[in-house]
């Protein structure tokens, strides 16, 4: 019979671990030199004196971890990240700004990785973002003909919401220049009406199948084919990357049969380490509904969250929704996934039933009818913590953000997004992109600020989020916006820890190194809060606790890399 582990036999072992500094993200006491950990709980935070009486007292000879130099901070919350997704593009080509700055730079590393495969085995690449590139432009189709002309060759963009396939793939699934568009997704075409090889949302359904992209059902989903083995693998790789950041607990943001699936196989054999609150996409939301799924349930490790929407597309990919259309491109609108009215429906089905939303949206009109759908819910069924999210949230009129305060509306923002391309929203919309994320002014307006990674759109870093949130530099060194929109280095440390954590609706038991919570926590080689904003990313990860358990240390791993 098939047993879930349940993990309630978590480690025992009584640990005293000083540092140099201890940051709890704890109103009470927010600093600190040394802590107790038993059963995989928080038993006691404060002096080396304290917490030795407080072991005393409780009976315990415990084991001592002492980190000269080092700050010790709670786990990072990534609250919207997609596992799953990341997981497959770490099988795939890295094409992302590190590897390739220009187009010829990403031929080169897709056709050295084609030589390695076997014949008319697809090719696939991940994490160009083309205002990045020298050519400041998406490759074309002819461009990966160079790659190869007898297999699929795809590269994704970074946005995840579209990308550029070569001829062959085109001809393959039969489409041409007088393909019609697919709802909510299109074939790009030149002036000439030839197409380009890029395509966007829906028509990425070449690829995903009946299964991708849904306008008016739940968004887009671009996971390829791949079998419940690989996934496991996928996800054994991903937990990697999450832990080397210092990550010990994320919201998965798109959680259908599958993900469920492969969460409940990776649990099953006792190789969950990190915490997973699932958000199912909308389209389940019935079946949410009809099989109870709303109050708490699940365990420490793996419990279900809420629902997620989706009410544009992607700023990246130029498929939020502009009616007015893009500076970059007047004739691109993008796209709502739902007519106002039936997305208030979906909500307040929802919220009426007790569940937590989490809504997609990125441009000023997507937001403006998430709150006021939200509004509405919440005339029908107040609730002072309902903790409705609203994803990305890049560009909110500002009207909207004392709305959201007084509803008590959650952004869950990816900083790294500005870090990334942010130099691009302007380029698409025009100055007000100088905006995107907004944090200074959702502080200002009394918002509490979520910070996430939305991996694989940008690598699971939390300490890179937060010297983006600090500094608004991006990567090429650009700065976005006026010193307003900008966060203290102790906000930030907060919004991806004890506010992502709330935002996940668990701050009882996350967030923060308090007594009583679980044993979470990240060993850093240098305290974020003192070094200058610029430098936060450089601090290294030393190691990553959870319950009480070292489950990363990157001595281990640089040793094993030696050997």
């Amino acid at each position: 019979m098939r047993r879930l582990a349940t993990y309630d036999f978590r480690d025992s072992a009584a640990t005293i671990i000083t540092a140099q500094t201890i940051r709890t993200v704890d109103e009470q006491r927010p600093q600190a030199e040394a802590m107790l950990t038993v059963g995989g709980r928080i038993l006691a935070v404060g002096s080396i004196a304290e917490v030795d009486a407080a072991a005393e007292a409780a009976g315990l000879q415990p084991e001592r971890v002492d980190h000269p130099g080092a700050t010790i901070v709670p786990g990072f919350i990534d609250a919207h990240a997609h596992p799953l997704m990341y997981g497959q593009m770490l099988t795939w080509v890295d094409i992302g700004p590190d590897r390739a700055g220009s187009i010829p730079e990403i031929v080169r590393l897709m056709t050295e990785r084609a030589q390695t495969l076997p014949e008319g085995a697809p090719l696939r690449g991940y994490g160009y973002e083309q205002r990045n590139l020298a050519e400041r432009r998406h490759p074309t189709r002819h461009e990966l003909d160079e790659i190869a002309t007898d297999r699929e060759v795809y590269i994704m963009n970074a946005s995840g919401h579209g990308g550029v396939v070569n001829s062959f793939t085109l001809q393959k699934y039969g489409i041409t220049r007088d393909t019609p568009n697919p709802e909510g997704g299109e074939f790009f075409r030149d002036a000439d009406g030839e197409l380009t090889g890029e395509l966007s949302d829906a028509a990425c359904n070449v690829l995903t199948g009946l299964h991708g992209v849904k306008v008016g059902h739940h968004g887009p989903n671009f996971h390829l084919g791949d079998e419940p083995a690989e996934h496991q693998r996928q996800l054994d790789a991903v937990q990697r990357e999450f832990l080397a950041g210092g990550v010990t607990a994320i919201g998965d943001a798109q959680v259908s049969q599958r993900e469920f699936a492969a969460y409940l196989a990776l649990a099953d054999r006792g190789a969950l380490d990190l915490r997973v609150s699932m958000y199912f996409l909308s389209h389940l939301l019935d079946q949410v509904i009809d099989l109870g799924l709303t109050g708490p349930f699940g365990n420490a490790f793996l419990s279900a969250a809420g629902i997620k929407l989706y009410a544009d597309g992607t700023l990246g990919g130029w498929t939020a929704y502009f009616p007015e259309g893009y500076v970059g491109d007047p004739c691109r609108t993008g796209q709502l996934y739902h007519q106002p009215e039936e997305y208030a429906g979906l909500v307040k089905k929802a919220h009426l039933a007790g569940l937590q939303t989490a809504t997609h949206a990125q441009s000023p009109t997507a937001i403006r009818m998430v709150v006021d759908a939200l509004e509405e819910a919440l005339t029908a069924r107040p609730d002072a913590d309902a903790r409705h999210r609203i994803e990305h949230c890049g560009l909110p009129d500002q009207a909207e953000i004392p709305r959201m305060a007084a509803l008590g509306i959650r952004p869950v923002n990816q900083t790294q997004h500005y870090y990334n391309w942010g130099e691009g929203v302007e380029q698409a919309i025009g100055t007000p992109g100088e905006r995107f994320n907004p944090l200074g002014e959702f502080l200002e307006a009394g918002v509490p600020v979520t910070i996430s990674s939305d991996a694989p759109v940008a690598e699971p870093r939390p300490l890179e989020a937060i010297q983006a949130a600090v500094t608004r530099v991006t990567r090429r060194g650009h700065k976005l916006g006026p010193d307003s929109l900008r966060i203290s280095a102790e906000d930030a440390l907060r919004g991806h820890t004890l506010e992502g954590a709330a935002s996940l609706g668990r701050d009882d038991e996350l967030g923060s190194l308090t007594p009583g919570k679980r044993a979470d926590f990240v060993v850093l080689g240098a305290d974020p809060l003192s070094v200058a904003g610029d430098e936060i990313a450089a601090i290294p990860v030393l190691e990553t606790w959870v319950d009480g358990v070292l489950k990363h240390s990157a001595a281990v791993e640089r040793n094993d890399g030696e050997g």
